[in-house]
């Protein structure tokens, strides 16, 4: 199933399996994304507990040291942006970048599991473009901001998180491809060594790390982050009101 959430004209909630365009309720109900309603994102998490330097290409490419465990930072829950919502150039910054990345969302509360039991904890995968405003100094500034966290279109649930194909498109042009097996770290001892620090909660996002090529944005770019077997997360940069 691909879980997603959409709000409709009244300003109701609606939950269900995203198939083509079309929300399927429980009861049988469809809803059409752009007719009937704007998709939400599809969890609301208390955190976004974010991996970097994960993958060997993009540790090459930017020189940086091999971590000996993962290399985490926080986003905050007003960094959550919506599937096709637009992305606000931030006015203090001139160097905005996207970085195409793989998310968990906890399904159950869990602390301190097991890597063979990450699977029971966890609702399933979506897609996080974790916004970084590269010219501020230290990752907090750099990447904890309204709206720096675009998530979604939907969890896909069943899904093997260990061998799947990623491209991002910025207007138009590939800027990333790469497939989760070259992550140094793979997504289920992501999650158990996070739960070792941390109570996850139903609907916090974890997410394992952009491949190589993260790169800037300008207003008026398109973003389009698929991952197989998830979908697509569309975004576009505009300029601030």
């Amino acid at each position: 199933m691909h879980l997603a959430r959409l709000q409709t004209d009244d300003g109701d909630t609606i939950e269900g399996d995203l198939t083509d365009g079309t929300i399927t309720t429980e009861g049988g109900d469809e809803y059409v994304v752009g007719e009937d309603g704007e998709l939400l994102a599809p969890s609301e998490p208390s955190v976004f507990y974010c991996v970097g330097r994960n993958y060997t290409a993009k540790i090459d490419q930017m020189e940086y040291e091999i971590p000996e465990i993962p290399d985490w930072f926080i986003k905050p829950p007003v960094s959550l942006l919506a599937p096709n919502a637009d992305i606000e150039y931030p006015t203090w910054t001139t160097e905005l970048t996207y970085a195409g990345e793989l998310a968990a969302v906890i399904g159950e509360e869990c602390h301190e599991i097991s890597e063979d039991a990450v699977d029971d904890h966890v609702l399933g995968y979506t897609i996080l473009n974790d916004l970084d405003a590269l010219d501020q100094e230290r990752r907090t500034a750099r990447k904890a901001f309204d709206g720096s966290g675009p998530l979604g279109p939907a969890i896909a649930t069943g899904v093997d998180p260990t061998n799947i194909d990623m491209t991002t498109h910025v207007g138009g042009e590939l800027r990333q491809e790469a497939n989760t097996e070259q992550m140094l770290f793979g997504p289920r001892e992501v999650v158990a060594f996070m739960s070792e620090r941390y109570t996850l909660r139903p609907g916090d996002v974890i997410s394992f790390g952009s491949p190589a090529n993260p790169g800037n944005l300008q207003v008026g770019d398109d973003v389009e982050i698929w991952y197989e077997g998830i979908g697509t997360l569309e975004n576009t940069v505009v300029a601030p009101e």
